[in-house]
């Protein structure tokens, strides 16, 4: 089977009562991505890799990636990894006007079409309709969300552009798959404190449906409609700066059955980050199939460094060592756009933050030429040195009792690789996905 047929099994079985889930990468980094591969070639599982729509673009996203660069990078790293490209799924999040809502309509979808057109030509076969954001000469209450007629509209002509686009592709590739919806709040991490989350309500989910099924019936696109096999909810769960708000199966009830009567399609959960093993157990049980991971990973990747950092500190003299922490601060007061607003608080508050949030903004840093330099050092600085099991033992335990067990080396970046894999294992089990 092909990865989106692969997929689309994993579905149908959660559709049939089965528990099984499949989790998707969220994420840029190279770190995480080489992490993530190795990891499924262990499982023996597809990897689904989604790139959000402020990510990468036609105009490069804030990773300088257009859609076509994206797929490039990770057939390398697939290819440094051994990570067979067959079991690779493309996936692209938030596809639609998210980057453009400062524009009109017009304007707005005409760049979203050709969001879509390079997405799907590039080889994209997952693909997040999001048209849930008001445009600058859009009218209405902008303190409620965009009338779903409209969401529908937009994202069922985003739909015919995407198919369009595959049909030309005339390369044998499999059709795609969508999905639909949206959750609130809007993506990222909740910003602020509150008392917990309420689910989407059931009612909320079958109009959603049933509003963008007739958007799609108008445009033509009934084959299309059979692909849709997805919609993103509001499960309840979400994560703060220093709080995460978990899964409650009870509250959560009335929405896991909402999909019942409908067929083919299940939940995709965004920001399931952080959530204990139990609980993403839970919601694969729930219907909530699709468990969307990003910050869980970065902040594995930067408590790792951290840890090897202070590994650094121990054996390498101070002129000589990379200082990573310290040039991640620089770096991030010097650029504060992807923290500031995210971060309230005092100076002391913010420094914390900026290190150690669940939020992880520091993830956005990573490709600064003098951060990634730092790696690079720290990295060398260990490579370098004779690393005493004790030491490693004292900031890496977990790495330390692998490397006793014979399992991994001593090399840094598999020490680092190591600690994303943990979370990702969290992940393999939850969503019962060896094997597929």
């Amino acid at each position: 089977m092909t990865a989106v047929e692969t997929f689309t099994a994993i579905i149908k079985a959660n559709k049939s009562g089965s528990p099984r889930g499949i989790y998707s990468v969220c994420s840029a980094h190279e770190g995480v991505i080489r992490a993530s591969m190795k990891q499924a070639l262990e499982d023996g599982s597809i990897l689904l890799v989604e790139s959000t729509s402020n990510q990468v673009d036609q105009f490069g996203g804030y990773t300088g990636m257009k859609p076509a660069d994206f797929v490039e990078y990770l057939n390398r790293v697939a290819g440094d990894t051994g990570f067979p490209t067959d079991r690779l799924l493309l996936g692209g999040d938030h596809l639609g006007p998210n980057s453009w809502q400062h524009l009109n309509a017009l304007e707005a979808m005409e760049n979203s079409h050709e969001l879509i057109r390079q997405y799907v030509s590039a080889g994209y076969q997952k693909i997040h309709l999001d048209a849930s954001m008001f445009l600058s000469d859009d009218e209405g209450d902008r303190t409620k969300p965009l009338a779903d007629e409209i969401v529908a509209r937009r994202a069922a002509a985003l739909c015919s552009t995407a198919e369009k686009t595959w049909k030309a592709l005339e390369n044998g590739s499999p059709a795609p798959v969508y999905i639909i919806g949206t959750e609130v709040p809007i993506p990222g991490g909740a910003k602020e404190q509150e008392d917990g989350l309420e689910p989407t309500p059931a009612s909320d989910a079958v109009q959603t449906v049933e509003i963008t099924r007739n958007a799609f019936l108008k445009e033509g696109l009934s084959e299309a409609w059979e692909r849709v096999c997805g919609l993103v909810v509001q499960p309840g769960v979400e994560f703060g700066d220093d709080q995460v708000f978990d899964f409650n199966t009870e509250k959560a009830f009335g929405l896991s059955h909402s999909l019942d009567d409908i067929p083919n399609l299940v939940f995709e959960a965004h920001s399931t980050d952080y959530q204990t093993l139990s609980a993403l157990s839970s919601m694969a049980e729930k219907h909530f199939c699709i468990q969307k991971v990003g910050p869980w990973l970065t902040f594995a990747w930067r408590e790792a460094l951290f840890a090897l950092a202070s590994i650094e500190d121990e054996l390498v003299e101070t002129e000589k060592a990379s200082g990573l922490k310290q040039v991640m601060e620089e770096v991030m007061l010097e650029n504060p756009k992807y923290w500031l607003k995210y971060y309230p608080g005092s100076d002391s508050e913010q420094l914390i933050k900026r290190k150690y949030s669940y939020s992880d903004r520091s993830r956005y840093y990573w490709p600064d030429k003098r951060l990634a330099a730092a790696v690079n050092q720290l990295f060398s600085n260990i490579r370098n040195q004779v690393l005493p099991a004790t030491l490693l033992s004292q900031f890496m335990p977990n790495q330390y009792q692998a490397w006793r067990q014979g399992v991994l080396d001593l090399d840094p970046e598999n020490l680092a690789e190591f600690h994303v894999r943990e979370v990702l294992k969290v992940y393999t089990s939850a969503c019962r996905s060896k094997g597929n």
